[in-house]
């Protein structure tokens, strides 16, 4: 390794270390489940909001994005704007039925609502999903550690697990909040070096290149020139970005314990309100950040035969100074680390919350449910780092893959929610078929291709709430 490189790697390491102490440091003192699970202090709603980005974000946002814009374009961006619309759905519609009780996690409302196995089977779904896509999300982490360190990805997986578990492991759901807000601010202050840096080393006479802007600059796509079939094959439309993007931006924050453990952490509704709807207006600049980048990196490389998701690292570590570049992929793992820290903690709480004491006759002390959760948390952090080997060999750029896996089921979650909010008369037999059937219907159209992935939410959504209004009505003769 060469004396650069090894400026880099001390960088990264001492940011690594840094987190994994910063996690204890910000750390309350754990005396029950709720202390570790939902935080044991107030958080402020500003750190929440930070914190849902990040979480989000994860290092997708930093590596796929700008790759899909070298690629393509900047028809991404449509999507972001059904993600805010989404999202003050969310603030509207569910967070109120969640601060109606004691809720503890998101699936509680489903039981409240219709009964103890819609609740079991949310929170499975909600397990196979969160390690499916978290695991794409985890890999992608790895690309720029096992290329600067030249070592196996599978060696790069472990590493970036065993610093989210440090910090996870003990300092439970505040930690998690406080270091995802700092580390969201690292991984932006990264995104703008980039920007300042590739600026300044391209030929600014290509903004001057109409015909150029015009094709990476082309945002809003109506689609309509194409037949009606392939125009729901088109992932990037304007109806796509606003309706797929807002009811995948319903699912993923307002009935995935993802994101809704943190909202439930600020115990009150209003500044929940005020939280998802602001993460809304930022993720929106922030997307555009990225995209931005991607065509930065096109008028740096032409083109070339890299794969989407290996152009900005490539960049950070080839041509990036020595140090800077260290700082930059800091920042990635920044963005890595906010993710699978939140995963595994969500991941554990409806595992311990929702099956585990759910389903459990006997009374455990606090001091017990607190020990089973952080055993909990170790198992999870073992299968997120799995499944991440499991896509090593995907050639589907990271972001699509994992918002497709999680489109997949988030329909049926999502239509079951809505189905119990708007249907009062609906039972929970109607809603479990409803939900299954809501699954079903969507794994028909991605087995064969009917659509593209933006659609898949809504298909999900449509097809649980006529399936459930029939079944209701018949089911009264």
């Amino acid at each position: 390794m060469n004396s650069g490189h090894t400026i880099d790697l001390i960088i990264v390491t001492v940011y690594l270390t840094s987190i994994a102490v910063l996690g204890i440091f910000t750390a309350s003192k754990q005396k029950s489940i709720k202390d570790y699970f939902l935080g044991a202090d107030k958080v402020h709603w500003l750190a929440v909001s930070f914190s849902i980005i990040a979480a989000e974000t994860s290092a997708l946002t930093f590596i796929s994005i700008p790759g899909l814009a070298y690629k393509t374009n900047f028809q991404f961006l449509q999507l972001t704007f059904g993600f805010l619309i989404g999202r003050i759905a969310v603030a509207v519609i569910l967070l109120p039925r969640y601060y109606q009780g004691e809720i503890s996690t998101a699936y509680t409302f489903l039981e409240n609502r219709f009964g103890k196995k819609i609740r079991t089977f949310a929170s499975i779904v909600f397990l196979v999903t969160r390690v499916a896509s978290d695991g794409v999300r985890l890999f992608a982490a790895a690309i720029p550690l096992y290329l600067l360190l030249d070592i196996s990805p599978v060696y790069a997986i472990l590493i970036i697990s065993v610093i989210a578990l440090i910090y996870t492991y003990t300092g439970g759901l505040k930690s998690i909040i406080y270091v995802d807000a700092f580390q969201m601010i690292i991984y932006l202050g990264g995104a703008i070096v980039i920007l300042i840096f590739i600026i300044n080393h391209i030929d600014l006479n290509i903004f001057s290149n109409t015909e150029l802007l015009n094709q990476k600059f082309a945002t809003v796509n109506l689609g309509y020139e194409n037949s009606l079939g392939d125009f729901f094959k088109q992932p990037y439309t304007l109806l796509s970005g606003l309706i797929g993007g807002a009811f995948l931006s319903m699912a993923s924050h307002g009935t995935d314990q993802l994101i809704v453990q943190r909202l439930l952490a600020l115990q009150n509704l209003k500044k929940s309100q005020v939280a998802i709807i602001t993460s809304g207006v930022i993720i929106v600049f922030q997307f555009a950040i990225f995209l931005f980048i991607g065509f930065l990196l096109f008028s740096f490389y032409g083109v070339t035969e890299m794969k989407s998701d290996e152009v900005l690292p490539t960049f950070i570590i080839n041509q990036l100074p020595k140090g800077l570049s260290g700082f930059i992929i800091a920042g990635v793992f920044a963005a890595a680390l906010s993710t699978l820290a939140g995963s595994i903690s969500s991941l554990s709480s409806s595992t311990m919350i929702d099956l585990f004491l759910n389903n459990k006759k006997d009374i455990l002390d606090e001091k017990v449910k607190l020990r089973y959760s952080r055993i909990f948390t170790i198992i999870w952090t073992i299968i997120l780092a799995g499944s991440a080997f499991f896509f090593m060999n995907t050639d589907k750029a990271v972001v699509e893959l994992a918002l497709s896996i999680s489109s997949f089921t988030f329909g049926g979650m999502l239509g079951t929610f809505l189905l119990g909010i708007f249907n009062k008369k609906v039972n929970e037999k109607i809603a479990l078929i409803s939900f299954v059937l809501g699954i079903i219907v969507v794994s028909v159209f991605i087995i064969f291709k009917l659509v593209a992935w933006t659609w898949f939410v809504f298909i999900g959504v449509a097809t649980v709430i006529i399936n459930g209004n029939i079944l209701t009505i018949v089911n009264r003769k």
